[in-house]
């Protein structure tokens, strides 16, 4: 009946190129702090949950640097997907794997790259989730209150009227995830304060998560129990052989968008994607004029701008709203209101081949 963590570490973090790369994404740099994402991610929870109960999933590659990163961490934790499919099978994985070591286990699946603001309210929200997860009724999802129309999240529709209260905390009904939605969409879900976007962040009991796969996603549901059979039979290529069945899909789609009896609570801890280089403003010192700096640079008549050059000197001058980063072999240079584009640039460059900026 112990409590449990797993934390998701397969992304690639295209849109932090080009500091972020295949081979060190996202999550394995130091963006916010001198320490790694990962490494803020699971010191956070540690208060909660030791190392010996915390287990990341990730590819081999991946998990061989988690291990550098974090020797504390048992190796027989570093759960190892065969490929990359999304959310979806990474937690069926690593719930069906934590449920063939602990029947009755509670679990916290968390992205490996977000930023929290304050550590010690975090602890608290998640520590009353984990106290609901483990009434076994329910999957908990932590919503973040919006504080402007985001077009790049997800968003949790949920009731205001139907409550519950735990660890002094208050719960609210889900009625119904919604995908990233257009800026029209966005500016109504802001209007009529029943929204909260999706953290990425959820909490179950191992019988309810495994109850709700059969009675929301039957087809899931049976490759998933095999594959927990075959986990606590040590039958390594007959789990591999069944992974490759999961459709590549995040759990949102698979489970979360169909399921009931999910219960949502507002994450009023500081929270961050950290999904592009414009969220860094919202999250590192800025200057009086609003720039981020990291590195050797000079700025002249230069606002709102973003510059992360750690190894090179730079100097701006009369610009507002760049962004400018040198890292590795490459140059960026973007107006902030682009910068979601940087993914599609990185596609780019995959179908052009060009490994040598990847």
């Amino acid at each position: 009946m112990g409590i449990y963590a797993i934390i998701m570490a397969g992304g690639v973090g295209k849109r932090f190129w080009p500091l972020s790369r295949k081979r060190k994404p996202k999550q394995f740099l130091p963006i916010v702090s001198e320490k790694t994402m990962l490494e803020e991610t699971i010191e956070r929870i540690l208060p909660l949950i030791p190392y010996e109960r915390i287990y990341t999933v990730a590819n081999a590659e991946f998990s061989n640097e988690i291990y550098k990163l974090v020797p504390n961490l048992p190796e027989k934790n570093l759960i190892v997907e065969p490929s990359a499919k999304n959310t979806a099978p990474s937690l069926l994985l690593a719930t069906a794997r934590i449920s063939s070591e602990d029947s009755d286990a509670t679990i916290v699946a968390l992205p490996s790259d977000h930023y929290i603001r304050d550590k010690n309210r975090f602890n608290k929200v998640l520590n009353a989730c984990l106290k609901m997860a483990q009434t076994g009724e329910y999957i908990i999802t932590i919503g973040i209150e919006p504080s402007y129309p985001a077009t790049g999240y997800g968003y949790i529709h949920y009731s205001p009227k139907q409550t519950f209260e735990a660890e002094g905390m208050k719960f609210y009904w889900v009625e119904e995830f919604k995908e990233k939605p257009n800026l029209e969409e966005a500016i109504k879900y802001l209007a009529e304060r029943e929204y909260f976007w999706n953290s990425g962040i959820f909490i179950w009991n191992v019988k309810s998560f495994s109850e709700k796969l059969k009675k929301y996603t039957p087809e899931l549901h049976a490759d998933y129990i095999a594959l927990y059979e075959a986990l606590e039979k040590n039958e390594k290529e007959k789990a591999i052989e069944i992974f490759q069945k999961f459709p590549s899909t995040s759990i949102d789609y698979a489970l979360m968008e169909k399921a009931k009896g999910i219960l949502v609570i507002k994450g009023d801890f500081g929270w961050s994607d950290v999904g592009s280089w414009s969220s860094l403003a919202e999250i590192l010192p800025r200057d009086k004029e609003g720039n981020v700096i990291k590195g050797d640079v000079i700025l002249m008549d230069s606002k709102n701008c973003i510059v992360y050059n750690p190894n090179i000197f730079t100097s701006l001058i009369g610009v507002k709203d760049i962004i400018v980063i040198y890292a590795n072999n490459a140059l960026l240079i973007c107006n902030k209101k682009y910068d979601q584009k940087i993914k599609e640039l990185v596609e780019k460059l995959e179908k052009e081949n060009r490994k040598e900026y990847l």
